[in-house]
């Protein structure tokens, strides 16, 4: 799909006027590239289907703001027989959009003691690889819609009188975990980002005071490990605390248990240092 310069520049990190810009090389056109990773798939379950929460939780489907007139969907897990409090997560859907694979996965936090917050950026959920990439290439040409999404997010776990928040995503949701983290500043305290595209700006980058936790695969082409070191540079450089691991046998997708690329074993160990990472800050 042909595409305009203007749009190729907004994936990569920035969203202001090329005429501002010093000229610069086109960004990789990441919608293509996560076409060709999925243009086989569709979100249908694996034989791992679920991961259960380790314990009781409770979900609803919540309205938990409202941007350019659109009211903002989402669903909201927690530990059974919390009411409030405690350490809360924003997670970011993968290209699918807000599906049932996201809502356990929301469970599952919820299921460690977590208040989680799933939110919505594509007002809808794709079945197929077309109708995927037209949900993905809209959200990334509306940068300043989809930081208006996050930051209504936030503010309604704030209002949930939890603790400190971090935030998790996945494919299309990893690169907006980041930007969660810009858009949160110092409200987010831990970001982590599963084979997201990244953000090497530096401009953009001055935003964040999160650390940063990256799970990427090694046979991942539409991300690929180069692209996530020259952010990881770029984050060091701007003094940001930022730990990348690299899965070398698993390609993108690798947490999916709904997908065709899941690799339990990575999947496994990324769930352990998640986990801890979000301990290690959110508590």
């Amino acid at each position: 799909m042909q595409r305009s310069m203007r749009t190729l520049f907004l994936l990569g990190a920035v969203a202001v006027p090329l005429a501002a810009q010093a000229p610069r090389a086109a960004q990789p056109d990441y919608a293509a590239a996560m076409k060709h990773e999925h243009g086989r798939e569709t979100p249908t379950a694996s034989p791992i289907a679920r991961i259960a929460p380790r314990t009781a939780v409770t979900g609803v489907e919540v309205m938990y703001g409202m941007v350019d007139g659109k009211m903002l969907h989402g669903y909201l897990a927690k530990p059974a027989g919390v009411s409030r409090g405690g350490p809360a997560l924003i997670v970011v859907h993968e290209w699918w959009g807000l599906n049932d694979n996201i809502k356990a996965i929301a469970d599952r936090y919820a299921g460690e003691g977590f208040t989680v917050l799933a939110v919505d950026l594509f007002g809808r959920v794709a079945t197929t690889p077309d109708t995927a990439m037209v949900l993905y290439q809209a959200a990334m040409k509306d940068v300043t819609g989809g930081e208006k999404n996050l930051a209504a997010g936030i503010a309604y776990l704030k209002a949930q009188d939890v603790g400190k928040i971090g935030s998790v995503g996945y494919c299309f949701g990893g690169h907006w975990s980041l930007r969660t983290g810009l858009v949160g500043g110092t409200d987010i305290k831990a970001v982590t980002i599963y084979y997201g595209a990244p953000i090497t700006e530096p401009s953009q980058l001055q935003r964040l005071t999160a650390p940063v936790l990256g799970l990427y695969g090694g046979l991942d082409k539409g991300i690929p490990v180069d692209s996530v070191r020259a952010m990881e540079r770029v984050m060091k450089s701007e003094g940001r605390t930022v730990s990348i691991n690299v899965y070398a046998t698993a390609d993108h997708g690798f947490s999916n248990p709904s997908g065709q690329a899941y690799n339990a074993a990575a999947a496994t160990d990324a769930w352990t240092k998640s986990l801890a990472f979000f301990r290690a800050n959110l508590r």
